[in-house]
């Protein structure tokens, strides 16, 4: 059907496919369905079938076929724990297997199912199977005696009602018990009696007057009968007691006495206080109250009194050992007439258990290098309680460091969660806690102490990254230089450092014949007087060490600076202070102007920074007027125009001081004479006028010419000699000054000296030529592996580097610096 349906759709243009598609997937969704439901069969039978009774065709219901049943595996499987049915796999016949008893298998339910799964394989089917058990009448009706006994007052009126016990029949519907009756004498009728929950007693009314003494007890027949077919009964023998005249029985307001007790309530609370009334006066209307039926537990704990029925509590109620209680209570009124009553006590239960935290497994120390998951101790908790009152929620304090997980319903394992480092905590004291989730709740706290043990994984660290150290030169062996102090977080043995310097040389020698440091306080002392001029600043490494196994260590790199003193006296190069005693010229051309150059004293301080800042200053000179000096680059100049009256030969001392404290300072002299060149320099050597006055005396005259004239050859030929000698010597002893007797210098820890002294930076090779005809270019060359960018400009460039060949003179002498 469905495929003519599609058939004709498809040949219908109006649809379009995506409709159509639609339209199968809804068709395909209506049939999955009522396969489903296909799938669910149910049966209804009576219960007490013969064994192999047939319930129906499975295979036929379900669209089996039969010959499929053995090849597929069919098989069908219970729910319940006895399989009540089986299938015939020759004919497909769900048949009845064991004894199917409705009351033992619902009580007294009013619906009764067994469930049964059908299970085919090849492909796998599960079908549901629901068969509904009838109920018949299979059961009489009972009485709980066979025989019962009532006592009647014989001033009791008609129409007395007595109840009696009812009869049971577990059976249902019109199986179960549907009338009474009774038979045996015409003074006694039945009646019943229906409770305010619908329960149905038989009661005996008395028809008419009782007299003992005519008859002193009646035998009557109770019949209970049901309502199935064919009907069942079921008898109690009656007999009637007359009794005279007490016939009233006491009465209690209920037949049952539902009561909800806390089991806190304390001892002597009352539970209840009972009542029964009794229209009799007198004796016959005293109650006395007693338990008729009561638990040997419950005995313990409640006490009736007997005089007016109170009902207390004489003991401890606990919930966890019992919560209901159930007991029957009479009421006698002093004769045969009893009343009965029952009292069904429910225990309610109080939060009073608080969680018991009981350890089970404890480590008390781990090491600091326990890795994550470490097991710390196992955790059992437990609580008495029931429902709400006996959850419980575990938790812990430290939840950063610590984690508590599950094990089992009642089991928690406490794991470390991160890993430890006893440098930061070393002990731990960790509070479980446990809550429940009564009202109000209850909780309960257990504190664990861990101590973590030291493990050796700290190196020993220094204040600092490296260190630098002053000294001043010229100290004395043996001071202290530095305190070196390392920290090492851990403890003992693993804490304590020990210190050393490692083997090192210094200009191939071991660094231990310069300092040496104490290995146990870490102070480090000066094992020799230092000189800045020969040692700048040397480094070391020092290693601290802890004495933990293994030891860890640690180094530091240690800079020693030594600091300059002005113990070094300015040195000067030229002129040379050795040659003062000879015969030293410098040229004044006679054409000189001034600010003329004649020429520039140089000096050196082996000293650095400050200590070897020069000045110069003119000490003393034969005029000072015409003079002056540079006293940064010592540069001397003519202050003045030379003026023909001026001497021809002038002598100056020049003063060199550093800026030390104290100031060392170093003199030189140099004469300066007024010339062209040497020629002119011999008479004004031999003779220098002393009176301006003109003698008339024309033969001295002649006189003195020719023994000028003589002399002047002669010491004409002699100086040209003595110069081409002291020429060479010169230059030979300028050369030697400048590499054998002037030191070189280094600048080291510049930046870190205190008072900012800067060293100069150049070593001098000096050559001077006394030569008035040659001019040579002077130039530095600066010491190799020298810093430059901290040196100090001092003006003079221009005469270091030459530019200033029109300020020198031809006749003075050129320097070279190298």
């Amino acid at each position: 059907m469905i495929y003519r349906l599609w058939t004709t759709m498809n040949n219908n243009t109006g649809y379009k496919s995506t409709q159509w598609t639609m339209i199968w997937q809804v068709l395909c969704f209506i049939l999955l369905f009522i396969n489903h439901v296909s799938s669910q069969l149910q049966y209804s039978i009576p219960e007490e079938m013969k064994l192999g009774s047939v319930v129906g065709n499975v295979a036929k219901d379900i669209g089996l076929n039969v010959k499929d049943l053995s090849f597929r595996k069919f098989q069908i499987i219970s729910q319940v724990k006895k399989q009540y049915f089986n299938i015939n796999l020759e004919n497909g016949d769900l048949y009845v297997s064991d004894r199917i008893d409705r009351e033992i298998l619902c009580d007294a339910k009013q619906s009764c199912f067994i469930h049964l799964e059908a299970v085919i394989e090849n492909p796998l089917n599960l079908y549901t199977v629901t068969i509904e058990i009838q109920d018949v009448n299979d059961n009489s009706p009972t009485f709980s005696k066979k025989y019962f006994d009532v006592d009647i007052n014989e001033l009791t009126l008609p129409g007395a009602r007595f109840t009696l016990s009812n009869a049971k029949d577990p059976d249902l519907g019109s199986n179960s018990i549907q009338s009474y009756t009774l038979s045996g004498d015409d003074c006694f009728s039945l009646g019943e009696k229906i409770t305010r929950n619908g329960i149905k007693y038989p009661e005996i009314i008395l028809d008419k007057p009782l007299d003992r003494e005519r008859k002193s007890f009646y035998d009557l027949t109770l019949t209970a009968t049901d309502g199935g077919k064919p009907p069942k009964s079921g008898t109690a023998f009656i007999k009637v007691i007359v009794q005279d005249f007490n016939d009233n029985f006491p009465l209690f307001s209920q037949d049952t006495y539902h009561i909800k007790l806390y089991e806190n309530a304390p001892v002597g609370f009352l539970v209840i206080q009972l009542n029964a009334t009794d229209e009799d006066e007198g004796s016959n209307a005293l109650i006395a109250y007693s338990f008729s039926h009561i638990p040997e537990n419950a005995k313990q704990i409640f006490k009736i009194d007997s005089s007016n029925g109170d009902i207390k509590v004489i003991g401890n109620l606990d919930y966890e050992a019992s919560d209901t209680y159930e007991m029957t209570v009479e009421a006698n009124d002093g004769g045969s007439h009893v009343a009965v009553c029952k009292i069904s006590i429910q225990v309610i239960d109080v939060n009073d258990n608080a969680p018991e935290i009981t350890i089970t497994s404890l480590s008390a120390t781990i090491p600091e290098n326990s890795p994550p998951g470490t097991l710390i101790a196992l955790i059992n908790i437990r609580d008495l309680d029931s429902g709400m009152n006996g959850e419980v929620i575990c938790q812990i304090s430290d939840t950063l460091d610590f984690q508590l997980m599950p094990s089992s319903s009642s089991y928690y394992k406490l794991l470390t969660a991160t890993n430890m480092d006893r440098e930061k905590k070393y002990m731990y004291n960790i509070t479980i806690e446990s809550i429940d989730k009564g009202s109000p709740s209850l909780s309960s706290n257990k504190t664990i102490q861990l101590i973590i043990i030291d493990v050796n994984d700290n190196s020993p660290v220094f204040e600092k990254m490296n260190y630098i150290v002053y000294i001043v030169e010229n100290n004395q062996p043996g001071n202290s230089m530095h305190n070196f102090h390392a920290s090492d977080l851990d403890s003992n043995e693993n804490g304590k450092i020990t210190y050393s310097i490692l083997n090192s040389n210094i200009e191939n020698i071991p660094v231990s014949s310069y300092i040496s440091i104490n290995s146990i306080t870490g102070v480090l002392y000066a094992q020799r007087s230092f000189d800045y001029e020969q040692l700048r600043e040397f480094q070391f490494q020092v290693m601290a060490k802890d004495s933990g196994s293994p030891p860890l260590n640690s180094n530091v790199t240690v800079k020693i600076c030594i600091i300059d003193k002005n113990d070094n006296a300015p040195k000067i190069l030229y002129p040379s202070p050795d040659n003062e005693g000879s015969a030293l010229f410098e040229f004044i051309p006679h054409s000189a102007e001034k600010g003329y150059l004649v020429t520039k004293v140089i000096a050196v301080d082996a000293d650095s920074g400050h200590n070897a800042w020069l000045s110069y200053h003119l000490l003393q000179a034969t005029d000072a007027s015409l003079f002056n000096i540079d006293q940064g680059t010592g540069e001397i100049r003519i202050g003045r125009d030379l003026q023909d009256m001026d001497s021809l030969r002038h002598k100056v001392v020049i003063l060199v001081k550093d800026n030390g404290h104290p100031s060392f300072s170093s003199t030189v002299s140099l004469t300066l004479v007024v010339a062209e060149n040497f020629q002119q320099v011999f008479p004004e050597i031999i003779y220098k006028p002393t009176d301006s006055k003109i003698s008339s005396n024309v033969t001295f005259y002649l006189v003195v010419s020719i023994a000028l004239i003589s002399l002047l050859f002669i010491v004409t030929v002699m100086v040209t000699v003595i110069y081409k000698c002291r020429k060479s010597d010169t230059q030979t002893s300028f050369r030697n000054i400048s590499r054998d007797v002037y030191p070189q210098f280094t600048l080291g820890c510049s930046s870190e000296i205190s008072d900012g002294s800067l060293p100069f930076p150049f070593s001098y090779d000096v050559c001077v030529t006394l030569d008035s005809k040659q001019n040579e270019v002077a130039y530095l060359k600066p010491v190799q592996n020298v810093p430059t960018d901290n040196l100090i400009d001092t003006g003079d460039s221009a005469a270091v580097n030459g530019s200033s060949s029109n300020d020198l003179p031809n006749n003075n002498a050129a320097f070279c610096l190298l």
